[in-house]
């Protein structure tokens, strides 16, 4: 007697759910924990896919969604939002409002997320979101975020990288970040490991957006440069939305941070009330998804969108397309 595996994942396993599908699969992963500007260059790399008439569909595991439902869950079919924080996850809800027009979707099996984007959803492409370790999808472009402190450290649990440095040299593309100087330090030293006839390289640059208040719903305007704020963020790296700040005219009175991906609770809203004392609060876009549910906010709460950019810009946008159309022909 043959049983029926009980659950949407195990019966993808058991190969009663087919693979995925035949549409290209752009991965963008990092070599190290965190704080690489990922989530950003996904959603750079979806506009221009958007821009060129394809209909992408972002992958997502949706790391540290309170509901992990098995099966796939689609965030946004690509005209609107389907899932809450909970189901989503702050990564994918934040993409899917940036991204209008690209699928969202999330499940741990990706390949299973692919094959609902395209049987469903129309998909003609995929893109993976932190997906350079992750192996059971088959990828057809790899690009790789890379910052010049990951080429010193070591692997975990000695330091922050999820790959070696050499694994460098199975990626398509390589994204380089951080200052301009240190950037362009770290592009030479990569030159040494990757062969450049198989892999290029770029640079990602970050600027900040217009704040913008978190409520009411459709409020336009906000502070403006030059105030003085304190800063909220519960990412990797809050220092470095510090420092943006500040490079950016702002006049940082404190910075309220907390671990990546914090749920916020109306006990810290009202420590963030405390700390603000009147004054604005900026947070960054991925907070601002934690904090939307809580509404109202007992302090005025604006958010500060980061503004990634792929340098050079029609380079790698040339370098992108072609690469998908590669995938086809």
């Amino acid at each position: 007697m043959t049983t029926t595996p009980a659950t949407a994942t195990d019966r993808f396993r058991a190969g009663i759910v087919g693979p995925e599908g035949r549409a290209p699969v752009v991965s963008v992963g990092n070599l190290a924990m965190g704080g690489r500007g990922k989530t950003p260059t996904v959603a750079v790399v979806a506009r221009l896919l958007l821009e060129a008439g394809e209909r992408p569909a972002i992958l997502s595991r949706g790391y540290r969604r309170r509901l992990a439902e098995d099966g796939v869950v689609v965030v946004s079919d690509g005209r609107q939002l389907q899932a809450d924080l909970d189901r989503a996850g702050d990564e994918p809800l934040m993409l899917a409002r940036q991204v209008p027009g690209a699928a969202v979707l999330v499940c741990d099996i990706r390949a299973m997320a692919a094959a609902v984007a395209e049987t469903r959803l129309g998909a003609t492409v995929h893109v993976l979101d932190d997906g350079f370790q992750h192996r059971s999808l088959a990828r057809d472009v790899d690009i790789v975020l890379v910052a010049p402190e990951d080429l010193r450290d070591r692997r975990l649990p000695f330091g922050r990288l999820r790959s070696p440095v050499s694994d460098l040299r199975r990626a398509h593309a390589v994204v380089v970040t951080g200052a301009p100087d240190e950037a362009a330090a770290a592009a030479g030293a990569i030159e040494t490991i990757v062969d450049r006839a198989k892999t290029e390289l770029f640079t990602l640059r970050h600027s900040l957006g217009t704040a913008r208040w978190l409520e009411p719903p459709g409020t336009t305007g906000g502070p403006a440069p030059g105030s003085e704020v304190v800063a909220l963020a519960g990412i990797a790296g809050p220092d470095r939305f510090v420092r943006s700040l500040e490079a950016d005219s702002w006049k940082v009175a404190g910075l309220l941070a907390f671990r990546d991906h914090h749920r916020y609770t109306r006990a810290d809203l009202m420590r963030i009330a405390e700390a603000a004392a009147g004054r604005p609060v900026l947070t960054t876009e991925k907070d601002a998804v934690r904090l939307l549910p809580l509404r109202p906010l007992p302090a005025a709460v604006a958010v500060v969108p980061l503004v990634a950019t792929i340098e050079p810009e029609a380079a790698f946008r040339a370098w992108l397309l072609g690469q998908v159309a590669g995938v086809r022909a």
